[in-house]
């Protein structure tokens, strides 16, 4: 880990640097199972989450997986889903690879089958948690106003910062895609892309008409800020947002869209409130188009390659401009649910309506949300 780039972590509204510990080795202990015999837990079955069936040759339960956590439960040669089966005496019939289906788990046991369900929710959430995202949610802000002053500001940069260290073009974000990221989601099959964008559905009708009143929010896009302590050894630049009435209805969308995706499983609940910012310069756009772009689509950064910026002077020239008349760069703003793809280049773009490329997720998955920019 590089001392001047420590992992932060934020909470409660404040930011603590993660040191690095060194931990011992220990030889690794056998796991203890929290259920391991088929009448442990019948007095206190973790099963109010999931249905178990009573059939004529005992109880099953059904489990929805992506195909390609197949591999996950049945472990190398087999030997995860033989243990899980001996270990709580059920069975588990797992479709073939490829084949998108349900886990059934059966047992003459109740407890086994609760047994061996918690235990495949447990490796399931386990993985997913360790997949790279494949969609995010976001706030379109690709208006052609918000553009147009994107590259005015990006044009006074390379004017007046090309001397300062590590500044270049190839910092810049591509001014189709700025969008306020929301956050980010793995969705696997197509189940769960619709599943996200029924969820975006109901939410529009649950609360985001609501506190719109059916009319446009007007946003400012003014101001750049850093992510990290020292201003001269910046990685990322992103330009602020704020509702133009001073209140915080975007904000509140924000959050409780966020809530939602959280609570139904869908999305990691990573902060206490979502930043709104619009990333305009990242280090991560300085390497090869082709190399970036895949490390956006797996979801990883390669952090140790980044060579940082000098943005002290970048930070004296703000972006949109002080003296934009009123009214200026009026836009709609559509919530989009984004697949990350490759296309024939290598490039990763976003897909959606509001970004006018190729859609690979269905309409559903966008609604405009009636905000205006006023840059």
């Amino acid at each position: 880990m590089d001392v001047l780039r420590p992992t932060l972590v934020r909470i409660g509204g404040r930011v603590y640097r993660k040191n690095l510990i060194q931990e011992q080795p220990f030889p690794r202990e056998e796991e203890e199972d929290f259920c391991a015999g088929p009448g442990d837990c019948a007095d206190d079955d973790p099963c109010d989450a999931f249905v178990v069936e009573e059939t004529e040759r005992g109880f099953q339960s059904r489990v929805e997986v992506p195909s390609p956590f197949y591999k996950y439960i049945i472990g190398k040669k087999g030997e995860t889903k033989k243990r899980l089966e001996t270990e709580t005496r059920t069975s588990i019939s797992i479709p073939k690879p490829g084949v998108e289906g349900e886990i059934v788990i059966t047992g003459q046991q109740r407890s086994g089958v609760v047994s061996a369900r918690t235990r495949i929710d447990v490796l399931l959430d386990s993985f997913r948690k360790k997949q790279p995202f494949t969609h995010f949610l976001s706030f379109a802000l690709n208006q052609p106003a918000i553009q147009e002053k994107f590259l005015q500001f990006k044009e006074e940069v390379l004017e007046k910062c090309s001397q300062d260290h590590g500044v270049s073009s190839s910092l810049f974000q591509n001014p189709a895609k700025l969008h306020l990221t929301l956050g980010t989601l793995v969705l696997l099959n197509e189940q769960e892309i619709q599943k996200a964008c029924d969820l975006l559905q109901q939410c529009k009708e649950d609360f985001v008409d609501q506190i719109t009143g059916g009319k446009p929010l007007t946003v400012e896009v003014a101001g750049v800020e850093y992510m990290n302590d020292d201003p001269a050894m910046t990685d990322v630049l992103y330009a602020k947002v704020r509702m133009k009435d001073g209140s915080d209805r975007l904000q509140v969308i924000a959050d409780q869209l966020v809530e939602r995706f959280v609570a139904s499983g869908l999305m990691l609940k990573e902060w206490d409130r979502v930043k709104l910012h619009a990333t305009v310069m990242n280090t991560l756009f300085r390497k090869d188009p082709t190399e970036e772009r895949n490390n956006t689509m797996t979801g990883k950064s390669s952090f140790k390659e980044r060579e940082s910026f000098n943005g002290r002077n970048i930070l004296k020239i703000g972006l949109m401009g002080r003296d934009t008349p009123p009214g200026a760069g009026v836009g709609l703003l559509s919530l989009i649910c984004t697949q990350v793809f490759a296309n024939k280049d290598g490039f990763v773009e976003q897909s959606g309506v509001s970004a006018g490329m190729r859609s690979l997720v269905p309409p559903a998955c966008s609604f405009e949300l009636g905000l205006s920019c006023d840059c």
